[in-house]
């Protein structure tokens, strides 16, 4: 058996299209999928329940992702377990490739390939996405996939970890390159803002966040920072990128000034969220339709 945790805070326009790819006919034989709505003010938990006996809601007062996770793991019954957030595009195919990475010896996670849509963005966030998605701590971390696969001796290390903004970047941080693989058969979907504000929302989280991590004493000892020699490694292997690495530079620049107030305040609970790419989810996947062999029950 393996669970599937899903922290959800409001998601009623992306919810379903995640369980709909996760159990697209009904209940999966040896699939547990847990959704946690934690304190949702919109039909979140509605929409799960839709999906009757394939899936299992739990509804918190307290919008917090990490009460959620625990939540999750209070009522998970099995191993390998994945976390995944309800903004993302995750396929039962894909959940089958990172059972099977958990099973090499030495490996404790694991997380998919990440796919980036980034048509319908505007254009200086694609230049930013082109310059981030090019870094080797991107390409090769846990962190900003929506999703992280553990078997139970890395479910112990992920349990140590106190409540971190960049939930992600401290699982990453816990195991090392030879404990952690990223399987490259395996695919999330991993949606960018569609508004270039909502990208500095996006950074400004992700500065807090870290610097929260080199502050915190029982998280991680060292972070995923980007440094300058992994900028100029980009602009030698592509000269022409030059254009996109300022914007990137620039964008990073803007963050970490916006960043210093909540730092300065301790605030590592405000989060920004981009409200952005869900909304564009809205036109693909309706929060009210309800799939085909999926009946309506209860709680």
């Amino acid at each position: 058996m393996t669970t599937i945790v899903i922290p959800a805070h409001n998601e009623n326009l992306v919810i379903g299209r995640l369980l709909k790819q996760l159990a697209p006919t009904g209940p999966v034989p040896g699939l547990e999928i847990i959704v946690v709505a934690n304190g949702c003010t919109d039909n979140t938990a509605e929409i799960a329940r839709s999906f009757g006996q394939s899936v299992r809601v739990i509804c918190l007062p307290t919008a917090s992702k990490h009460f959620a996770m625990l939540a999750g793991d209070r009522a998970a019954t099995s191993f390998p377990r994945i976390y995944v957030d309800a903004d993302v595009e995750l396929r039962l195919a894909d959940v089958l490739v990172l059972e099977a990475e958990l099973r090499k010896p030495g490996v404790l996670a694991a997380a998919p390939t990440r796919v980036l849509p980034l048509d319908d963005c505007p254009r200086l966030v694609r230049c930013y996405y082109d310059i981030w998605s090019r870094l080797p701590q991107v390409r090769e971390g846990l962190f900003a996939r929506g999703a992280v696969a553990v078997n139970e001796a890395g479910h112990r290390r992920l349990a140590s970890l106190p409540p971190l903004m960049a939930d992600d970047l401290a699982a990453s941080l816990s195991f090392s390159p030879a404990e952690r693989r990223i399987a490259a058969d395996a695919q999330v979907i991993y949606h960018p803002p569609l508004r270039f504000a909502d990208l500095l929302r996006r950074r400004i989280r992700a500065v807090t966040g870290t610097t929260q991590i080199e502050r915190s004493g029982q998280a991680p000892p060292s972070t995923e920072r980007t440094r300058p020699a992994d900028l100029m490694a980009v602009l030698r292997d592509q000269p022409a990128a030059a254009p996109r690495l300022a914007v990137f530079a620039a964008v990073t620049i803007i963050a970490r000034l916006a960043a210093r107030r909540a730092i300065a305040r301790g605030d590592y609970t405000t989060w920004l969220r981009d409200e952005s790419s869900r909304r564009g989810a809205a036109s693909a996947w309706r929060a009210a339709d309800v799939p085909a062999g999926h009946g309506r029950r209860s709680r």
